[in-house]
């Protein structure tokens, strides 16, 4: 299975570390024409939505990229990855890929050193480390769209159909389970 990153800025090489350790081939996504390649899976990273959302725009692969998620391609983001995927950003009029019916507050738990790690329930598996750096809030999703991590009430992950976006970085401790999760139950659909 070959997984393509969005490498634009960000934490791309921690997700393609993880995704390595688990037998798929990589393919850094940095020019519109890398989206022509074959591929299975999109990971769009945490790092700096703005700077990603600009960099996708002047490198004409917002459109191309929303397309392709928009007729199914799956997708898993964490963090500033969300913030592209949300419909509504609370505290920002721009709009990036607005293919995932949530609402997002950037920043919401505060600046870097209100930074925190947890383990907690993802779905079904239990135990999973989650980082929240800088993390984003969701605080709405669509009927459709389901819940799958929560943290003291909070949604930090949903999933609807092809597209599962997280507010914490999974790929910063080496862990694989929501990789796996991501291909056994998204990108093997």
């Amino acid at each position: 299975m070959k997984i393509a990153l969005l490498a634009l800025q960000g934490d791309f090489e921690e997700h393609a570390a993880v995704f390595r350790r688990l037998g798929c081939q990589t393919l850094f996504l940095r020019q519109a024409r890398h989206l022509l390649e074959p591929f299975e899976g999109i990971i769009l990273p945490g790092g700096e939505s703005t700077v990603q959302g600009k960099l996708l725009r002047e490198l004409n692969m917002m459109e191309p990229l929303r397309k392709m998620i928009l007729d199914g391609k799956p997708v898993m983001a964490t963090c500033a990855g969300t913030i592209l995927l949300a419909k509504q950003l609370l505290d920002d009029p721009t709009r990036h890929l607005a293919t995932l019916d949530i609402a997002v507050r950037r920043n919401a738990y505060g600046r870097q050193l209100s930074s925190f790690h947890i383990r907690g329930t993802f779905d079904d598996i239990s135990n999973v480390p989650m980082s929240f750096i800088r993390a984003p809030q969701i605080e709405f999703c669509a009927p459709n769209t389901q819940v799958v991590a929560e943290h003291h009430g909070r949604i930090t992950a949903v999933r609807h159909a092809n597209q599962l976006a997280m507010t914490f970085h999974p790929e910063l401790d080496g862990n694989t389970q929501i990789a796996e999760y991501f291909i056994e139950k998204i990108c093997s659909r």
